[in-house]
């Protein structure tokens, strides 16, 4: 659907309950790699519009994250929102001023990223869903309707499932996890003369393993393994043991072929992510290999 600012403004002042004239400044914000967001003044205050983008209500379950929005609002690290609707996904919040995302590439953010996502993890919250990693492999890969762009993608698959065995068998206890905890969704507010950290954008957090949140932060950094470890030992306080790093890269190899299969499918709809798709296939691949080496 192609939305005009008319369209927004209306579809915003029918949920604040005002006139379209009132919806002043509307602005298209980067379209992200799941929503549209615009950034509109309400009664001299500035707000974030969400639109769900093409396919959204395929892939993502808009009740189970006003579920998951109820538990992360009392830990106060998340956005403040205005308005969800759990049945649109349409989400209105605060614009935050003078905020900024992490960089990836600089080891003081992620390593403050890292130590709120562990307290996030820490907090033990739980919600009725849980998000299946190598059932999610398969769903997207059906709605590609298609075979893959990559000529070795059965074996690469095959590879991937051969580690469902190795997770089973891990002594897990499932979280509430953010599953897209990349360095986009960790935002840097400053505030009083304050800095503080907010992990935002929860539309596909689910009970998991905690530590595949790890391992989403990596791929979507697209980070080769030096810095991979560090990332791993910045949530860990240098004491990450042998197994569990790797279990990390058996996630990062699982990872990189769901959000491969994922990319396929928006490709499909038109939505191109050229390097970041190429990446997240090589992570299945050359990950799947580490895992191997170590076992």
């Amino acid at each position: 659907m192609i939305y005009t600012i008319e369209s927004v403004a209306a579809v915003i002042a029918e949920i604040l309950v005002c006139e379209p004239t009132e919806i002043q400044n509307i602005t298209v914000m980067e379209h992200g790699m799941t929503n549209r967001s615009y950034e509109f003044t309400y009664k001299n205050s500035r707000y974030l519009m969400r639109i769900p983008g093409e396919g959204t209500e395929l892939l993502l379950n808009r009740e189970n994250e006003y579920l998951v929005y109820q538990q992360v609002e009392k830990l106060g690290i998340c956005e403040d929102i205005i308005y969800i609707n759990p049945k649109t996904g349409c989400k209105i919040t605060t614009f935050w001023e003078n905020a900024r995302v992490c960089n990836a590439q600089d080891f003081s953010d992620v390593n403050a990223c890292m130590k709120l996502l562990k307290t996030f993890h820490e907090a033990n919250l739980k919600v009725p869903h849980y998000f299946d990693v190598f059932e999610r492999i398969e769903f997207y890969e059906s709605l590609r309707d298609a075979p893959s762009r990559f000529s070795d993608y059965s074996t690469t698959k095959a590879n991937i499932m051969k580690l469902k065995c190795f997770i089973d068998e891990q002594q897990i206890t499932p979280r509430l996890s953010h599953i897209d905890s990349v360095s986009n969704n960790f935002l840097f507010v400053n505030g009083n003369g304050q800095e503080r950290l907010l992990l935002i954008d929860w539309e596909y957090a689910a009970m998991q393993d905690p530590h595949i949140d790890i391992a989403m932060f990596a791929i979507y950094s697209m980070y080769e393994r030096e810095d991979v470890d560090k990332l791993i030992d910045c949530y860990f306080d240098n004491a990450c043991p042998p197994h569990i790093r790797a279990k990390i890269y058996a996630y990062i190899a699982i990872c990189g072929l769901l959000w491969s299969n994922w990319c396929e499918y928006k490709r499909k709809l038109g939505v191109e992510f050229g390097e970041y798709e190429l990446k997240q296939y090589e992570y299945a691949r050359e990950y799947y290999n580490i895992f191997t080496e170590l076992r």
